[in-house]
């Protein structure tokens, strides 16, 4: 058997369930959520992400993410999160045979027995629900399984990663935010936080946490990705640190080349550079502890050899010549993230 075909036979056990996904967004700017001018049905050029790509990726779940930027406040960023959410349902809506809403682990199952992709939610940023947890409440009743604490700004709760320290972690307020989460079930995503924002929201959390789109920082060293003391505590925690593909966040050439005011032409960022921050994370979080979230169509460009959702299966053929085994590539595909679901409905069960 070649790389490719167990690759294809692990992929049909074990598809692949990424972390976050901007299509939403893609199809506001784009065609104003207008599903019939941009029919993700067929094969587009204007995105990284329609349904036949996502097959030939070995799609089987994906987090959707229902972002807004942190340039929206107040009652216009919850707006604009209903009409993400909405454009969510409207995609499973239109494309039944393909795509199937997922509340729970036990959804995201039933679809992959019935040949279907399943659509989960996530919300980026706590501006979203604007200071209120009956918000917060509403937007878990209307499926956003994940909320991500910041963007790339703070809340009034909740330090950003590229923001300037306020609070060194959570307030009290946010510290309410992370325990409402548990109770209902909605995981909470430290992506895009403050260091200290991730070691408090872990302190505090009863539930697994994840990075639902971040990368770690002892081998691309930004304010974005996750240090190797915050992967050890996630481990401890349970949770899940799924790798991103976005340039600057993998490649240190990219990031130096942002950092010098993007002078010439953008370094070449690679698969290999991908592959060693998923080395990494199994290394110091345990391979428990791994999962994949692309960030497609959430950054204009990607890495060599993944340039769309298509590139999973040559990102798990190189895991696997490097001796990944077929139960750990797994784990890594989807089998994590289905425990962490679990556990928190678990924990809000309780």
């Amino acid at each position: 058997m070649t790389t490719a075909d167990r690759i294809a036979a692990l992929l049909e056990k074990h598809p692949v369930w990424d972390g976050h996904n901007d299509l939403p967004w893609e199809l506001r700017e784009q065609v104003a959520y207008d599903l019939e001018k941009l029919d993700v049905a067929q094969r587009l050029t204007t995105t990284h992400t329609d349904l036949p790509r996502l097959r030939d990726g070995g799609v089987g779940a994906q987090f959707w993410s229902v972002y807004v930027p942190s340039t929206l406040q107040g009652g216009a960023a919850v707006t604009a999160t209903l009409e993400q959410i909405d454009c969510v349902h409207r995609l499973v809506e239109r494309y039944p045979d393909t795509l199937r809403l997922a509340r729970t682990a036990a959804d995201v199952e039933q679809a992959w027995s019935e040949g279907r992709i399943a659509s989960l939610m996530g919300a980026e940023g706590g501006h979203s629900i604007d200071g209120s947890l009956p918000a917060l409440r509403m937007l878990h009743a209307l499926g956003v399984r994940y909320m991500t604490l910041t963007h790339n700004d703070n809340t009034p709760w909740a330090d950003s990663a590229t923001d300037d320290e306020v609070l060194g972690g959570l307030s009290p307020f946010g510290e309410d935010v992370v325990r409402e989460m548990n109770r209902i079930g909605m995981l909470v995503d430290l992506s895009h936080t403050s260091p200290g924002t991730m070691r408090h929201a872990l302190r505090v959390t009863a539930a697994p946490a994840i990075f639902s789109h971040s990368s770690a920082r002892a081998v691309c060293d930004v304010p974005r990705n996750v240090p190797d003391d915050v992967l050890g505590t996630l481990a401890t925690n349970g949770g899940v640190c799924m790798v991103t593909f976005v340039p600057q966040f993998v490649s240190p050439a990219v990031a130096a080349w942002r950092d010098a005011g993007e002078d010439g032409p953008q370094p070449r960022s690679t698969l290999a550079e991908v592959v060693a921050h998923v080395e990494h994370v199994r290394e110091v979080a345990g391979v428990d502890h791994v999962g994949l979230g692309g960030d497609y169509d959430g950054t204009p460009t990607l890495p060599e050899g993944l340039e769309d959702v298509t590139g999973y299966p040559r990102l798990l053929a190189a895991l696997a010549d490097n001796g990944w085994s077929d139960a750990d590539l797994g784990k890594l595909t989807s089998g994590n993230i289905l425990r962490v679901l679990r556990d928190a409905e678990a924990v809000a069960a309780a």
